[in-house]
């Protein structure tokens, strides 16, 4: 029995019969060469576009950036292997259930790559990151973001990432919007996302 799949897969290669496959790789389309420090700067205005908290410090202050985006008695989960220290946090081993994650305030991790064109932090799920059920489940997610791991775009983003490995792009807090347009944040994933970008 064909398919309507079958039928169309059947039309498109009819098509492309006679056609010659290129052989020669494409190479992706760049934006303009910039100053770090411009490409950075973009970075944090696209991520607050998405309504993100965004705040920048220096290594040194860290540590006092990360405490105050955690509202005072929320519970708190971190990866092992974070890169700050975190008082009263849980670190996550694992066994941490979905039921435990919705109990919890927020989670802070650490970023694999910021991209500047397009607002977006990918987590590889390496030290620092943890599993990928702690970025999602809590309702604030403060990332850290150094300004060495931002790039101008995806192309540049995608040379730095293991294809082997789990991968989340964030862009913005989770938000999705009903059949009138109206915003509704946080039914897939954290209602705020807070951004510090250390550097």
């Amino acid at each position: 029995m064909t398919t309507a799949r079958d039928e169309i897969l059947g039309r498109v290669r009819r098509a492309l019969a006679d056609v010659e496959p290129d052989r020669e790789p494409v190479a992706s389309p760049r934006l303009a060469e910039r100053p770090h420090a411009e490409v950075v700067d973009l970075f944090a205005e696209r991520v607050e576009d998405y309504r993100a908290i965004v705040e920048r410090c220096t290594p040194a202050q860290l540590a006092r950036k990360v405490g105050a985006a955690v509202p005072k008695g929320a519970t708190v989960v971190v990866p092992a292997g974070l890169s700050v220290a975190v008082k009263g946090a849980t670190v996550d081993d694992g066994t941490l259930t979905s039921a435990d994650l919705d109990a919890i305030d927020v989670v802070v991790t650490d970023a694999r790559v910021g991209i500047a064109e397009t607002g977006t932090i990918v987590l590889d799920h390496t030290a620092g990151m943890g599993r990928r059920a702690i970025t999602l489940v809590p309702d604030r997610h403060v990332c850290i973001v150094r300004t060495d791991q931002v790039v101008a775009d995806v192309p540049d983003a995608v040379e730095l990432l293991d294809p082997a490995r789990p991968l989340t792009w964030i862009s913005g807090p989770s938000a999705t919007s009903d059949i009138e347009l109206d915003r509704v944040e946080g039914v897939h994933g954290p209602r705020t996302l807070h951004v510090i970008i250390v550097g």
